[in-house]
């Protein structure tokens, strides 16, 4: 399959700049978030994908020299089980807040999709970019 010409390849791990990407893929969870009356009371479910941009060091297999999926994970989770959002968008800042107060993200793209909201499509959803600033 051919890349669309307005598309252009996220680079995410680079030799040269030092980084691996890190990522979560499709976590499907049941969600307490909108802002709409009908949306309120009732969990609905929600697909999240995280890339992260991640400073590598020599990891000696050690679980503790990485950034680790399952923390991110569980994250992700937490903040889910922590009760009710009104936007995807506030929901994706606060897992982008979460994956880079770890100091070797430095970047942290994130999508929330809501899958059952408009019966025509698929899923709705935003996607954010944060940067860690360099210091």
């Amino acid at each position: 399959m051919t890349q669309p010409d307005n598309v252009t390849r996220l680079k995410i791990a680079s030799a040269a700049e030092a980084t691996r990407h890190v990522f979560v893929r499709d976590l499907l969870l049941d969600a307490h978030i909108g802002v709409f009356r009908h949306e309120r009371g009732s969990a609905q479910p929600v697909r999240v994908n995280v890339d992260l941009t991640v400073t590598e060091a020599a990891h000696g297999d050690d679980l503790a020299n990485v950034v680790c999926y399952a923390t991110v994970v569980d994250q992700i989770k937490t903040i889910v089980a922590e009760g009710h959002l009104n936007l995807v968008e506030t929901l994706a800042e606060r897992i982008a807040a979460a994956c880079l107060s770890d100091d070797r993200v430095r970047v942290a793209l994130v999508r929330v999709e809501k899958l059952s909201v408009i019966p025509e499509a698929s899923s709705v959803g935003v996607e954010i970019e944060r940067v860690r600033p360099r210091p």
